[in-house]
């Protein structure tokens, strides 16, 4: 990894000084997760947020993720270029989005020291812009073969097969590109179904219907709080559903800062997603959540979170607010959590059914919460009890580096769980130990 910057090691010197002021008045936060969990009351940050975010650093020899006991973890795949999310195909095979956050042009002092911040944490940069393809032949649990399958794609990260066509969720548009069995590459261009608006939370998501007829698209934000106004935001911090034999489409589910991974939720169908609220209120304030989402639904954003708790820094909409649904589960402050994939029991031992949830991990509280693979057991339905760690050890224990941040997470055709890694550029696997 590349040394970070003066200006990234000078942001990140203010950064400590913020932090260590911050923690002094406040004290450490108890992490906020569960169905009722106690958000502390929002102390806003001002035009100085708490800025934390670790260096980029790697794995180096044989150092990989701990696993949960009873786990164990390989890589299936080394040196990819920043893996996002992943798709498996039928016949095993595994594609990889390769992308990377694209830094705008600075406009404060503030956006200055996000950017050093977020190139020092390998979290922007230049793009990739490829979906990889991953083949384990002889099924040993490491992919031998790499391939370049798509190229020159802008940001990609969903993907979903859908009979013969493969459905790309690029920052900026929701591509078809024809599908070949077995194929190592796809040269042919993708035909444009839905424009999207690049910038921001800049992850375009997919999954398809259970009776394939449809895709959601999950579109984050521009901004945190909407502080450019409402009309930027148009189509943005939403779900889209995607008519695939009409070719249209309309917002599913709004009000959803952002939304990135979805997973269906088997004994009842049901679409659920992970959502990154916003910043600038304090360690566990809001909490990031898991939550079903509703044909209409609207969360909250900007105007309110959680329970219509308001967000006095938005100008007011009384009519949202009254109609705000409640998340189903908290996952922590600032968590980032990404990846979703639904577990059936059984997947893992020890674990029941239930989701596995990549967390990226926070830069915007005092000690940094994420840096995981967390699961969140499922009954009747729903979330129940508190979450449980599947990996761990991603960041070192002064908090000053990540060796790695998880992102998505995909379920590999022979069973093993499989989650994107990136910082490390490695896709890890996850078994019975």
């Amino acid at each position: 990894m590349a040394e970070p910057s003066l200006l990234a090691r000078l942001v990140a010197l203010v950064g400590d000084v913020t932090v260590a002021v911050r923690h002094s008045r406040d004290g450490e936060r108890a992490p906020v997760y569960g169905t009722a969990p106690a958000i502390p009351e929002a102390k806003p940050q001002g035009k100085l947020p708490t800025l934390k975010m670790p260096t980029a650093k790697g794995w180096e020899g044989d150092h990989k993720p701990t696993a949960a006991p009873g786990l164990k973890v390989n890589a299936f795949a080394r040196g990819l270029v920043h893996p996002r999310n992943m798709h498996v195909l039928p016949n095993g095979d595994v594609l990889v989005a390769e992308s990377m956050s694209e830094p705008d042009k600075p406009g404060s002092l503030f956006d200055h020291a996000m950017t050093a911040t977020m190139k020092r944490a390998r979290a922007a940069g230049d793009s990739p812009n490829r979906v990889t393809l991953l083949r384990d032949a002889d099924g040993d649990g490491v992919a031998e073969e790499s391939h370049a399958y798509l190229e020159n794609v802008r940001q990609p990260f969903g993907i979903a097969l859908v009979g013969d066509t493969l459905y790309v969720g690029a920052s900026d548009a929701l591509l078809a590109y024809p599908y070949e069995p077995g194929a190592t590459r796809i040269t042919q261009p993708g035909r444009k179904l839905m424009d999207l608006v690049p910038g921001g939370h800049w992850t375009r998501n997919l999954i398809a219907s259970k009776d394939k007829t449809k895709l959601y698209v999950a579109v984050g934000s521009l901004s945190n709080i909407a502080e450019h106004g409402m009309a930027v935001e148009e189509n943005r911090a939403c779900i889209h559903e995607y008519d695939i034999a009409s070719g249209q489409s309309r917002i599913f589910a709004g009000g959803l800062r952002n939304p990135v991974g979805m997973a269906w939720e088997p004994s009842r169908d049901t679409l659920w997603t992970v959502v990154n609220e916003r910043d600038g209120l304090g360690d566990e304030t809001p909490p990031d959540y898991l939550t079903s989402v509703v044909d209409g639904g609207f969360y909250g954003w900007p105007f309110c979170y959680w329970d219509r708790v308001v967000d006095d820094r938005v100008p007011q909409d009384a009519a949202k607010v009254a109609s705000a649904l409640q998340p189903d589960y908290a996952l922590g402050g600032h968590t980032a959590s990404l990846g979703l994939c639904w577990l059936p029991e059984g997947t893992l031992p020890g674990f029941p059914a239930g989701m596995a949830i990549g967390q990226h991990g926070s830069w915007n509280r005092s000690k940094l919460s994420g840096y995981k693979l967390a699961f969140v057991a499922f009954e009747n339905g729903g979330p129940v009890g508190m979450p449980r760690e599947i990996l761990t050890g991603f960041l070192s224990p002064d908090e000053k580096h990540s060796y790695g941040r998880p992102v998505g997470v995909a379920l590999a055709a022979d069973g093993a769980v499989l989650m994107a890694d990136d910082v490390g550029d490695v896709i890890w696997r996850v078994t019975g130990a």
